[in-house]
């Protein structure tokens, strides 16, 4: 095997890394608003969701990332109710690669299809964290919170992605 399948094959069996402080204690809006920043699989994501949504343009550059909000607080309904879906760690991490590969190969999809992709990313990632909330938390808030912060790094992203698109369009080509 070639070291990028050896390293794709242990990406997709690993285990949860825990790399989210506030885990096991009371949890509020406070604490949802700050567990996207404090988890690296969220942060890169997320602003791989917006900044691939800036390369599509046009009407794609909010559906997409809207997509991925309903998408992640359906998820997180889902997590509330302890049923999360298998592999669900794993589908996180491997979320961040994906939208990062759609983002430097210039990947163009159709928005209903973009909109599907990264919900389906974003049901796992509102899945695997709501269901790793603590039993005394408020959910409501903590979801609350959670959307502000995912709401504000996708708009990081597309803004940082139109930035990009304007300053360097001779390297990188925005779609549409």
């Amino acid at each position: 095997m070639r070291r990028t399948e050896v390293a794709a094959l242990l990406a997709l069996i690993s285990t949860a890394a825990s790399a989210h402080p506030f885990h096991g204690t009371a949890a509020g809006a406070v604490e949802g608003f700050l567990h996207p920043f404090t988890g690296l699989d969220h942060l890169l994501a997320m602003v791989a969701v917006g900044l691939w949504a800036a390369q599509l343009g046009g009407r794609t550059r909010w559906i997409v990332p809207g997509a991925f909000v309903g998408a992640m607080l359906a998820g997180g309904a889902l997590g509330f109710a302890e049923l999360v879906p298998p592999f669900a760690e794993q589908m996180v991490a491997a979320s961040g690669l994906v939208l990062g590969l759609l983002i430097v190969t210039r990947t163009r999809l159709a928005p209903p299809l973009g909109a599907a992709l990264v919900g389906a990313f974003a049901l796992y990632h509102g899945a695997a964290h709501a269901a790793e909330l603590p039993a005394a938390a408020s959910a409501l808030a903590y979801a609350a919170g959670f959307c502000a912060a995912t709401v504000l790094l996708l708009a990081a992203g597309v803004g940082a992605g139109s930035l990009i698109a304007q300053r360097f369009s001779r390297f990188i080509c925005p779609a549409g």
